[in-house]
């Protein structure tokens, strides 16, 4: 038997479990899905119970992965406390928290899971991406980028993979740090560090890149090849809890970052254009890099710059070439469990106990597809646990698949969609990474005007002009898209011409004002400039998804539907079945398609309808 071994991410943000044996991934979920704390950072007990919970029969684990070395991150720590004192005395506390939770509860907690200091293991925070790109890509051998915030020290690494294992290529260190950088503009253009820089991605296409060549001259300094430095002295998070400084803000001849309340001005969409045209030209040249040194055709990412879905689309396009590109769904630091967790397992299955020699890849792998299941690797809703939460509380169900004559559930899902109606969908295996790719999802008709501001609104309780993804079967993308090819969503890509027309659209005011002038086929999810981040479902799929995409194609025409994540602004995608029927019923959702289940808002007594609408948020 393959070593099992359980990988944990945890003590940043967004905490996860993942558990494999060998090279097959049996199970991987973050934490905030089941503390419904989102970004949980804390040690993700729940996660490790669900993981565990799906250990074969007899199986042990042979060992736990941590996704980096606490002691190097308690040395950088502490180095970067001492150099910038007494600068740096606001950061010292939550300093002192770091280096206790990592040199004592940390190791504590890890000795409760296997009771046996041999059978615990640490590997470093860019090792655990680069294997978490890698191991379960389609490749045999490949290239592989990885770009983060920062992990112990190391915040950019390129890296050449092969059955042989991972080999380091190159590194940057912190303070220099693409991810950072990024964020710096996310709190600077009003969004919340590590929750905002979609918005920020998102509000990009409605500016210009003006401010690209003041950002290139002052802050950072980009080679030829990718590498680069940053002026430390513009940004605040060596020394405060802000990543930005007055310097920076005075540099955009801004008084300080925009309040969440306030409104968008051109200054913020054309900051956002340009702060995203330098991270593009930055990955490019890095990816680049990454293929001349390696001479490997084909590229993997990871890392949380890595989730950046338009630089991936410009890097498939404009990069790869022959070659292919192949995104970690889970890229930030949840997907760095399940890199450990792969590490160890290969490390103590192989002769020299390095990682090489070890395992070869699965079938899985290595047939065109990835091993990753459709990264649908968290918990699934039994049908017992959904009945009794639906009577728990008295709603009104169907079960149409039990019922002689009547329509089947996806029948009944693709009707209410063809008939304008919001749909929350729960079928199958929880998603594990940011994107709920169907079976976590809320559905709509992508066509109808309204429909983008309508869902963000009164579903999401966000901002207006956010946008969404269509899913389509690959069948049917070819004649929608310049290219899409990604079942993850993690590469944007543009509607062919006869879906789009950059005339007729706004050019002044909000974002929202100018969405509203945008000239497109399926415009809930057709952005300002003609993208979209598209999730493509192979015609083989076997998931209920696919069936109802199909269905409606047949009823109206159209061959793509709205996804969106089941949850609303504030909270983490739904995870078990009462967190589902609670979305459901505190939203202006009109049907709940939840495992063989039909719920539909219509047919709910009164006393539900004080709730609909009730769940309002300041901030995500």
């Amino acid at each position: 038997m393959a070593p099992l071994v359980l990988g944990i991410s945890a003590l940043y943000h967004d905490s996860a479990a993942a558990l494999v044996e060998g090279d097959v991934i049996l199970a991987a979920a973050q934490e905030e899905r089941f503390t419904r704390r989102k970004g949980d950072w804390r040690f993700p007990t729940a996660a490790i119970d669900y993981c565990l919970s799906q250990l074969p029969q007899g199986g042990e684990l042979a060992g736990v992965a941590y996704y980096e070395n606490p002691a190097v991150k308690s040395q950088r720590l502490v180095t970067e406390a001492l150099s910038n004192a007494p600068r740096g005395a606001l950061l010292w506390t939550s300093t002192l928290s770091s280096l206790h939770a990592l040199s004592a509860e940390l190791p504590a907690s890890l000795l409760d899971l296997v009771g046996d200091p041999a059978r615990i293991h640490f590997t470093s925070h860019h090792a655990s991406h680069a294997a978490s790109a890698f191991h379960p890509s389609p490749f045999t051998e490949a290239a592989v980028l990885v770009a983060d915030g920062v992990g112990e020290s190391v915040t950019t690494s390129i890296w050449s993979a092969s059955p042989e294992g991972l080999v380091p290529l190159r590194e940057i260190h912190y303070p220099h740090s693409l991810g950072l950088l990024y964020s710096a503009f996310t709190q600077l253009c009003g969004f919340r560090v590590n929750s905002g820089e979609y918005k920020l991605m998102g509000l990009a296409p409605f500016g210009k890149p003006k401010y690209a060549d003041t950002i290139l001259d002052n802050l950072i300094d980009l080679r030829p090849d990718g590498s680069f430095a940053l002026d430390v002295s513009f940004f605040g998070f060596r020394t405060t809890m802000s990543t930005i400084t007055s310097r920076l803000c005075h540099l955009f001849s801004m008084s300080g970052p925009r309040h969440e309340a306030d409104p968008i001005l051109q200054q913020h969409m054309d900051l956002a254009a340009s702060i995203q045209a330098v991270l593009e030209e930055s990955m490019l040249r890095l990816a680049r890099t990454a293929i001349q040194l390696t001479g490997h055709q084909d590229l993997c990412l990871a890392g949380g710059v890595a989730l950046n879905c338009v630089a991936n689309g410009r890097i498939e396009r404009e990069v790869t070439g022959r070659g292919r590109l192949w995104t970690q769904p889970a890229a930030g630091d949840a997907g760095g469990a399940l890199g450990a967790a792969l590490l160890v397992s290969r490390s103590l299955d192989s002769p020299d106990g390095l990682g090489r020699g070890g395992p070869e890849p699965t079938a899985a792998g290595r047939s065109g597809t990835d091993a990753m299941l459709g990264s649908l690797l968290g918990p699934e809703i039994h049908r017992d646990d959904i009945r009794a939460a639906l009577d728990e509380l008295g709603l009104r169900y169907e079960e149409p698949d039990a019922a002689a004559g009547g329509p089947t559930l996806v029948q009944a899902v693709a009707a209410a969609l063809a008939d304008g109606q919001l749909v929350g969908h729960v079928d199958g295996r929880m998603e594990y990474g940011p994107r709920a790719l169907g079976n976590r999802s809320i559905l709509a008709d992508p066509r109808p005007s309204t429909m983008r501001a309508g869902v963000n609104r009164r579903i999401k309780f966000r901002e207006g002009w956010r946008p969404f993804a269509p899913v389509v079967l690959d069948e049917d993308a070819d004649a929608l898209f310049e290219s899409a090819s990604s079942p993850y969503m993690l590469t944007t890509t543009r509607f062919l011409d006869e879906h789009f027309s950059e005339t007729g659209g706004a050019t002044r005011g909000g974002p929202a004002t100018r969405l509203d002038g945008v000239n497109a086929a399926f415009p809930a999810v057709t952005h300002v400039d003609g993208s979209a981040r598209v999730q493509v479902m192979a015609s083989t799929d076997t998931r209920r998804l696919a069936s109802i995409l199909r269905e409606f194609r047949s009823l109206t025409g159209c061959p793509l539907l709205l996804n969106t994540s089941f949850n609303v602004r504030g909270e983490p995608i739904v995870c078990g079945a009462r967190d589902a029927i609670d979305c459901f019923l505190d939203t202006h959702l009109d049907v709940l398609a939840i495992g063989p289940f039909l719920v539909r808002k219509a047919d709910q007594s009164p006393q539900f309808a004080h709730r609909v609408g009730r769940r309002r948020f300041d901030a995500d």
